[in-house]
C-alpha cells in the first residue's frame, strides 16, 4: 500500500479510457488536495501512528475503525489528561487517513462526536491564546537587545519583522532573501506558501521606515543582513558559539524560545503576530487594513486575535460625553 506522509492512500482502479499518465497525475493531484501544512502533516503522522500502535496492542482494526476502537483511544487520551485541542486533532488524523484510503471514518459516528462533546465539557477546556504585549513594553524589549554581536542583529531583526509583519513562525522559518525586495519606501516581502496559502498564489506584506532607527524594522534587518552577507538562501539562520553564521535555517521552535527569551515566559513567537492586531485595533485600523497584513480571510479571525483583557482597552464608556 502507498503512503504520504505515513497515512494511508489507496489508488482507484486505472480507468480503461483514461490515459495511464493522466491516472498517475489525478493521484498526485489528489494526494496534494488532501494534504494540509507542513506542521500538521508532520502532526497528523504522529497521531496515526498512536492510534494504530493503540488498536494493535488492544487487537482492534485500524482502517477501517469501528467507532468503538476510537471511542477507546480517545478515552484514554482524555483520562491519560491530554487537552481538548490535541484529542481533537487526533481524531481529525484518522479521519484524514480514512478519507486518504477512501474509507468511511469513524470519527462521523454520533457517538464519538457525543463523546467529543463530553470530553470538552468535562475538561471545560478555553482555547489557549498567545498573549499579546503593549507598544510601549515591545519598545523597551527592543532597545534592550545588545546589538554588538550578530546574535542580537539577527534577534532585533527577526522580532521588528515579526511583530510589524504580523508573522507566523512558519513563515519566518521559511523566508528567503529572495523573498525580500526593497526600495526607497520601504519592503516588500513575498510569500510561497503559508497556512492560509497552502495553493502559494502571491501574497505581499508591507513593511514600512520607522522613524526612530532603534526600532526600524528595516534598518535593523539590512544591518543583519550585511552580517549575513550573502544573496539568497534562509534569512534567518542559526549561529556557532563564537558568533560565527551557519547556513542553517532557524526552525519554529527555536524562533518561539527566542521570542521567550526577549518578551518574557508568558508570551510566544504567535505573540508577535497578536501582538500585531490588538495595537492596530487599540490605534483605530479597520479591520481591512489589518487583514491586509495578516492575510486573514475574516474579520471574525481579526476579532478572535485582538487581546483586549484590559476592561478599559477600547472601552465606549470613555466616550459618553459626561
Amino acid at each position: 500500500m502507498a503512503t504520504v506522509s505515513n497515512l494511508p492512500v489507496v489508488p482507484s482502479a486505472p480507468t480503461a479510457q483514461v490515459p495511464a499518465h493522466l491516472i498517475d497525475s489525478t493521484h498526485r493531484y489528489v494526494e496534494s488536495g488532501l494534504r494540509g501544512a507542513a506542521n500538521t502533516i508532520r502532526a497528523y503522522a504522529g497521531d496515526w501512528q498512536r492510534f494504530t500502535t493503540w488498536c494493535a496492542l488492544h487487537g482492534m482494526e485500524f482502517l477501517p475503525a469501528p467507532a468503538e476502537a476510537l471511542a477507546g483511544f480517545l478515552t484514554e487520551l482524555a483520562d491519560a489528561g491530554k487537552k481538548v485541542a490535541t484529542i481533537q486533532r487526533h481524531a481529525a488524523a484518522i479521519a484524514k487517513a480514512h478519507e486518504l484510503a477512501g474509507l468511511d471514518s469513524p470519527t462521523a459516528d454520533k457517538k464519538i462526536k457525543v463523546l467529543l462533546k463530553g470530553i470538552a465539557r468535562e475538561k471545560k477546556t478555553r482555547i489557549k491564546q498567545a498573549a499579546a504585549f503593549s507598544l510601549a513594553s515591545f519598545k523597551r524589549t527592543i532597545k534592550s537587545i545588545d546589538v554588538s554581536t550578530p546574535t542580537g542583529l539577527r534577534n532585533r531583526a527577526l522580532l521588528l519583522l515579526g511583530f510589524t509583519g504580523a508573522f507566523r513562525r512558519s513563515e519566518l522559518e521559511a523566508l528567503n532573501l529572495e523573498d525580500l525586495a526593497f526600495d526607497e519606501e520601504g519592503l516588500v516581502v513575498s510569500l510561497d506558501k503559508s497556512k492560509t496559502n497552502q495553493l502559494g498564489q502571491a501574497e505581499e506584506k508591507a513593511i514600512f521606515y520607522s522613524p526612530d532607527p532603534a526600532l526600524c524594522p528595516i534598518r535593523s534587518l539590512q544591518a543583519w543582513l550585511r552580517v549575513l552577507s550573502r544573496s539568497e538562501g534562509p534569512v534567518f539562520v542559526s549561529l556557532r558559539k563564537n558568533q560565527q553564521v551557519t547556513s542553517r535555517r532557524m526552525t519554529t521552535k527555536y524562533i518561539n524560545l527566542i521570542a521567550q527569551q526577549y518578551l518574557g515566559p508568558g508570551y510566544t513567537a504567535h505573540s508577535l503576530r497578536a501582538s500585531f492586531v490588538t495595537v492596530s485595533k487599540l490605534n483605530g485600523a479597520d479591520d481591512s487594513k489589518v487583514m491586509n497584513q495578516t492575510k486573514h480571510k475574516t474579520s471574525a479571525m481579526i476579532r478572535r486575535y485582538t487581546r483586549l483583557d484590559n476592561v478599559r482597552q477600547h472601552n465606549s464608556a470613555k466616550e459618553l460625553g459626561l
